[in-house]
């Protein structure tokens, strides 16, 4: 809006330009010298930090708002379950790579949810139901890659690690984000979604899993469908039976949770949700 109307002001844009065609000297060698927001030293020092927490907000938000995107359907996941015949590359021993292997029908499973959810996507123009993945590999890569196969735009959130990672080729490029930030990358999650799809996964799923939970439980959140994916696998992860009889849960809290085993299974929970 403010590119398309009039100002007698010059856009900050047009300085950054007029501010690298100045002569070269001591003064402008500075680092005093720089535009305080055009200056990475300054910008990322600790006293700024509830600085870029605001633009790590605002930068995915104004750019999903400019692209009309209204709501999405998260795929929560493990980044170390491998597609089938893949490599198990996450294999600690030979007990992990039977399980991880085993456990790759939910990568399948992942990229059919995804292409379902695309393809119901598709009759808002890609404004509803749009998949939203952590940007990563495994479960992730599957949400992306499900998109992809029918032609539509997925999201990826990706965070700066100490090993090194890049988000997945599947994400589309221009809805792919980079966090600095936990907890504005997790908000960035919930703010659009209209389901919540938890595969098998580990210390990272379960945060994203239990923190969205926790939002409805308290009320924080709108009750939006929670699908857990793999019966077998998150009876054994979790027992929320066993919350709710040592009190630390109300009864009821448990049917938060859908638990499937397909993407169809799946998406019938989300249309019944949904009057769809």
């Amino acid at each position: 809006m403010e590119k398309a109307g009039w100002t007698p002001l010059p856009h900050s844009d047009e300085d950054l330009e007029r501010s690298k065609a100045v002569p070269d000297t001591p003064q402008t060698r500075a680092a005093t010298y720089r535009l305080a927001w055009n200056d990475e030293e300054f910008m990322t020092r600790r006293e700024l930090r509830a600085v870029r927490l605001q633009l790590e907000l605002l930068k995915p938000e104004m750019i999903l708002a400019e692209r009309g995107i209204r709501s999405t359907v998260i795929l929560f996941g493990g980044a170390r379950i491998p597609e089938p015949g893949g490599e198990a590359w996450a294999a600690k021993d030979e007990t992990q790579k039977k399980n991880l292997e085993k456990n790759s029908k939910y990568y399948d499973e992942a990229r059919k949810f995804a292409q379902i959810c695309s393809r119901h996507s598709e009759a808002s123009h890609y404004r509803e139901y749009v998949v939203v993945t952590g940007g990563g590999p495994g479960v992730m890569e599957a949400g992306n890659r499900g998109a992809a196969d029918v032609g539509a735009p997925s999201i990826g959130l990706n965070i700066v690690l100490p090993h090194e990672q890049a988000p997945n080729i599947y994400v589309t490029p221009e809805l792919c984000f980079n966090f600095h930030y936990f907890a504005i990358r997790k908000m960035h999650f919930v703010m659009r979604a209209k389901a919540v799809a938890v595969f098998p996964g580990g210390f990272g799923t379960m945060d994203e899993f239990f923190e969205t939970l926790t939002l409805i439980q308290t009320g924080r959140m709108e009750r939006v469908p929670i699908i857990l994916f793999g019966k077998e696998f998150w009876s054994r992860a979790i027992d929320l039976d066993y919350l709710a009889e040592q009190g630390t849960i109300s009864p009821g809290d448990q049917d938060i949770i859908d638990f499937v085993d397909t993407a169809d299974e799946a998406w019938e929970i989300i249309a019944e949700f949904y009057k769809l």
